[in-house]
């Protein structure tokens, strides 16, 4: 999905009185040179908590709410052009994460705009504030942004976050710098926390689903889109955390990014270095690909949730684990759009058990006709899905994938 890089939103914001508050309670920060003067006090603080030390300074400026949402218009299309969007919304309406009538730029726009409390553009190396984020949560958005200024001075976050068909790559990557912006503004503005356990950020995510709850746009988007919100923050704050104690004095960049959700998930995967299989569809001269990309672990169990509903979010990590790595296309016929999606996994009990959950969820809706089995990709326990219209005469060549690498 498109995301509004280096974006403190405002479910963050309410992340410090959520773990106990703030023990420092400053004079209220109003106007540009307060906000100024807050930045230069912050910087060593940040600095100390990330690990690395500013280059340059960032410039910093309040934005209005109007301007805040052009930004999220901008980097929206910039992240997803009109093409590319238009396949991501058929992908997951077919997946049955998105419904048939929600347009998801205009859900995207409105969620963001009423979520972004702050934002780093690293196109200007400046930190925008929002003029209506109220008084106490200014310190909480500086901080989480300064961190993603530092983090722009180590690495090329246009890059990282521009990958193409990459989704699960991409997530991960943007678990890494909002989870460290994350635990960075808590260290900041609850230094009497640093060398004390926190508490698991992910398993936080029940009270956050409640705190925001009372938000328009939050509350009625699809669950594919607030779960999708809430991930880098949390999830991505525990890996973070994980990953300094183990790897104290060093930075998960370059190199060292993980690779996937399911590495964010379970670090103990990524210390052992279990990289996603990539998978590739075989070339077929006459299909019409709309849309390819893939849906990683996270997401897989987002699909769980989805489709069993109200006991769902018990069983889908148990559904989901063990994924291998996956792949999918969408593709354009004459009557109507077919998806065809496959996953490998880490051994056939992982993928017998996906199989099971996934024939018990999956529904073709009027009209369409459906395919779960198990098969061998490239010897990888593997499993395939079709959702085609009922007279696609594709059934019997239906497209393959091989191992990438």
């Amino acid at each position: 999905m498109g995301r509004v890089r280096g974006a403190a939103l405002l479910l963050v914001a309410g992340l410090v009185p959520v773990l106990g508050g703030c023990r420092a309670r400053a004079e209220a920060v109003q106007g540009e040179g307060q906000l100024r003067s807050l930045v230069r006090q912050m910087i060593p603080s940040v600095e100390r908590a990330a690990g690395m030390k500013f280059k340059t300074p960032p410039v910093v400026e309040r934005r209005s709410r109007a301007q805040v949402r052009d930004y999220v218009i901008h980097k929206l299309d910039e992240d997803l052009p009109p093409a590319e969007l238009a396949g991501v919304q058929a992908a997951y309406r077919l997946f049955g994460l998105l419904p048939d009538s929600l347009d998801l730029r205009a859900t995207m726009v409105d969620l963001l705009t009423e979520q972004v409390a702050g934002y780093y553009d690293p196109d200007s190396n400046a930190l925008y504030v929002a003029a209506d984020v109220d008084s106490p949560l200014v310190r909480t958005t500086v901080s989480h942004e300064l961190v993603h200024a530092l983090q722009d001075q180590y690495m090329n976050l246009d890059s990282v976050m521009q990958q193409r068909r990459q989704n699960d790559r991409r997530s991960a990557a943007q678990a890494i710098l909002e989870g460290q912006a994350t635990l960075g503004q808590i260290l900041v503005l609850m230094p009497e926390q640093s060398g004390i356990p926190l508490p698991s950020f992910w398993e936080t995510r029940r009270v956050f689903r409640a705190q925001m709850a009372s938000m328009k746009e939050f509350a009625h988007a699809p669950l594919w889109l607030r779960e999708s919100v809430i991930f880098p923050y949390l999830a991505g704050a525990d890996f973070v955390r994980w990953y300094d104690t183990r790897h104290p004095g060093h930075q998960p960049f370059g190199a060292a990014m993980p690779l996937s959700t399911e590495q964010i998930l379970h670090p103990d995967r990524y210390a052992a270095g279990d990289a996603p299989v990539d998978l590739a569809f075989a070339p077929a001269a006459g299909r019409t690909v709309r849309y390819e990309d893939d849906l990683g672990e996270f997401e897989t169990r987002l699909l769980f949730e989805q489709l069993l509903g109200d006991t769902a979010e018990a069983q889908a990590p148990a559904l989901a684990s063990g994924w291998g790595g996956d792949r999918y296309q969408v593709i354009t016929t004459g009557g109507g759009e077919v998806l065809v999606w496959y996953s490998v996994w880490d051994d056939a009990a992982a993928r017998d058990r996906f199989v099971a959950g996934l024939r018990r969820a999956w529904r073709p809706k009027p009209g369409r006709s459906s395919l779960v089995e198990p098969l061998l990709v490239a010897g990888h326990p593997g499993a395939r899905l079709v959702d085609a219209p009922a007279a696609w005469t594709g059934w019997r060549a239906i497209p393959a994938v091989t191992v990438a690498r």
